[in-house]
């Protein structure tokens, strides 16, 4: 196992240590539907999908949900 030959100051540790704190991530009340949201991230609301506080795309419905599974063997 290696061991440190001195000592390393407080000041070099605390540099290391500066990128280790977490911030909350940026979220917003949209002003036309009153929905909680990631800033600049797109979000569904009752089906629609909205980005910028307009409607992107009507009747939204992920495409991962949309397509069934099937098992053909």
């Amino acid at each position: 196992m290696a061991h440190p030959k001195r000592r390393q100051s407080a000041t070099r540790r605390d540099k290391r240590r500066t990128h280790d704190k977490l911030t909350p991530k940026a979220v917003t009340i949209c002003s036309n539907t009153g929905e909680l949201h990631l800033r600049h991230k797109a979000y569904v609301v009752d089906g629609d999908l909205y980005l910028h506080g307009k409607v992107a795309i009507k009747d939204y419905a992920p495409v991962a949900a949309a397509a069934p599974a099937s098992d053909e063997e």
